[in-house]
């Protein structure tokens, strides 16, 4: 089987981490060679700039934000997902270019033709088979995260417009592609995950995957 790439995408609190590492078990389960990466931080580069990004002392600036995502991006595809995908795997990434059309982009209004172009050059071109976003209310999103104070980030404390708009630019981004589906993440999440099955079912060969 040649590989098959999945974006797991959402805002911080969706579920989306939980849910790809219940599908990349089940699917592991089932004897498929399966690789579960993030963005960002799915490298040792990407370890280093994950915590400029979410664990520094002050706010960046917008530009410096998207580069440094990219930057992240650039070195997972090169050394992660391309390799994975080459050799046949599954690769289920939790986050990858919507996360940064819907953050950098519709949440902190940088300009989306300058935005595309820094993921075409951290991609390469490279698109994932499927999308599967993770829709939840962001004011439900938040309580969930500020339930786990050590879980919350520098993105967590901007305000509610802010999360608003970026899960309007999810959502966007989903309408505008035939490669995105969306999920109801305020369910149950064997019932989220147990969906999400289903619609990479669709991409991967059925028989393998399917219960």
């Amino acid at each position: 089987m040649s590989g098959v790439f999945i974006a797991f995408e959402g805002i911080d609190g969706s579920g989306k981490s939980t849910a790809a590492r219940a599908v990349a078990d089940h699917l592991r389960a089932r004897g498929l060679d399966v690789v579960l990466t993030r963005e960002p931080g799915g490298t040792e580069l990407g370890r280093e700039i994950r915590a400029i990004l979410l664990e520094g002392q002050n706010q960046l600036a917008p530009g410096t934000e998207l580069l440094l995502m990219c930057a992240d991006r650039a070195e997972h595809v090169a050394t992660v997902i391309r390799p994975a995908l080459n050799a046949g795997a599954i690769v289920i990434s939790d986050r990858y270019a919507g996360s940064t059309r819907a953050y950098q982009g519709y949440g902190l209004g940088l300009d989306m033709s300058s935005v595309n172009t820094a993921i075409e050059i951290a991609t390469g071109g490279l698109c994932p088979d499927l999308t599967i976003l993770f829709d939840l209310d962001p004011e439900l999103a938040h309580e969930r995260r500020s339930g786990d104070a050590g879980q919350l980030n520098l993105l967590d404390v901007r305000d509610f417009d802010y999360r608003t708009r970026v899960r309007e630019g999810f959502l966007k981004l989903a309408q505008a592609s035939e490669r995105w589906r969306v999920v109801d993440a305020s369910q149950p999440l064997d019932i989220v995950a147990a969906q999400a099955l289903e619609l990479i079912g669709a991409v991967v060969d059925c028989r393998r995957v399917g219960p």
